[in-house]
């Protein structure tokens, strides 16, 4: 029978029972069936590539997110009014007390080092504040100036004569902040700072309320008393900073202490001979930063004193000398744009950070000497 008489249906059949006699074997696997194979080998590679993509896209997400978070939290935090201040702890209703602007200042002081942009970071063990050292450092120039505060208020400022009986709430305070600064469980630096805050709170509480306990005794003496302490820490920062370029004439320069330079040439010589110690290249921008915060918080402690002991400082003929402090002070802390601290020598092309620094410093310590001369014999 001829394909033609066939009908449709039996053609297509006998092409169907033919197709495999013809060939002589069983078809070849579809094509379709290998790709599907290769799209199922290559689909991991892919997978992966876009995997660690994903990875590196997030990794320098947190680290744009930590340096930027870091480089925030290294500002100087802003200088404050210190009448402003004392008015605002006093409260509107309450008149001037003698000694209030220091103890309000020191509140401040301590409260800024603690809820400033970033909190305390001098004991973090986490990012970023593991990895930051300026600012920790500048934590701790603000902290060694606010224990030297809280101490002459414990021992100088509020006591009437040696045979006095020391206040409560100062000697928790003074207990307090003298706490290990790099303490970070149980009990925490912040936790211990935050009780000497509440401690001096409720003895300006009390000086408010006029509690013959909790005075501050506004004499000559015990501000004398203090600056021999002031004066001692600017002449090492001075030391410190001028160091750093490891010359011994230039750093004797910097940071004798104009009133009692050695009047004989061999301790002159000798004194200049212990000043060569050359600052280590890692620790510059830690001393820098360390002068800085304790210039900080101390000019905001002189604005106090200096409202304070007006009557004294008038009748001491030292108004000018506490305004030259304040000044240098005033420059000492400004604001820094260079995003590093530099360290060159001389008159090069780069500038001197720490030498710049020192001078203010040993500036301010020879105005607190001039003006504890004045407080002893004017």
């Amino acid at each position: 029978m001829s394909n033609a008489t066939l009908s449709d249906a039996d053609r297509i059949l006998r092409a169907d029972e033919g197709a495999p006699a013809a060939g002589g074997a069983q078809p070849p696997a579809e094509p379709e069936t290998g790709n599907d194979a290769e799209e199922t080998a290559a689909r991991p590679g892919r997978d992966g590539g876009g995997a660690l993509r994903w990875g590196v896209v997030v990794l320098a997400l947190l680290v744009v997110a930590v340096v930027g978070l870091g480089t925030w939290w290294s500002v100087q935090p802003d200088k404050f009014d210190v009448e402003a201040n004392t008015q605002e702890l006093l409260g509107a209703d309450v008149g001037p007390v003698p000694g209030s602007a220091i103890v309000a200042s020191a509140i401040k002081v301590a409260d800024t080092l603690l809820h400033k942009p970033g909190g305390y970071l001098h004991n973090d063990m986490t990012p970023p504040g593991i990895i930051m050292d300026n600012m920790p450092s500048w934590e701790y120039g603000v902290l060694t100036e606010l224990r030297d505060s809280v101490r002459s208020l414990r021992n100088d400022f509020s006591r009437s004569q040696s045979q006095s009986v020391e206040n409560e709430n100062l000697r928790k305070a003074d207990s307090e902040f003298n706490f290990d600064a790099q303490a970070w469980f149980l009990p925490s630096a912040e936790q211990e700072y935050e009780q000497g805050i509440a401690a001096l709170q409720r003895y300006l509480s009390a000086m408010a309320e006029g509690d013959p306990q909790a005075r501050i005794y506004i004499r000559a003496d015990n501000l004398a008393a203090y600056l021999q302490v002031v004066e001692k820490r600017l002449g090492s920062f001075g030391q410190r900073l001028s160091a750093s370029v490891g010359d011994e004439e230039l750093t004797a320069a910097l940071s004798a202490r104009p009133a009692e330079r050695a009047p004989q040439e061999g301790q002159a010589q000798s004194t200049a001979a212990g000043t060569g110690n050359r600052t280590p290249w890692t620790e510059i921008d830690n001393v820098f930063f360390e002068a800085r915060g304790y210039s900080w918080a101390l000019l905001h402690m002189m604005k106090a004193i200096a409202i304070d002991f007006a009557p004294v400082l008038k009748d001491k003929n030292a108004e000018v000398s506490i305004q030259q402090v304040i000044r240098d002070l005033e420059y000492a802390s400004m604001r820094k744009w260079s995003p590093v601290v530099l360290n060159g020598h001389g008159f090069g092309l780069l500038a001197n950070h720490s030498l710049v620094l020192a001078s203010y410093m040993s500036r301010a310590n020879a105005a607190v000497i001039d003006l504890r001369t004045l407080l002893e014999r004017g």
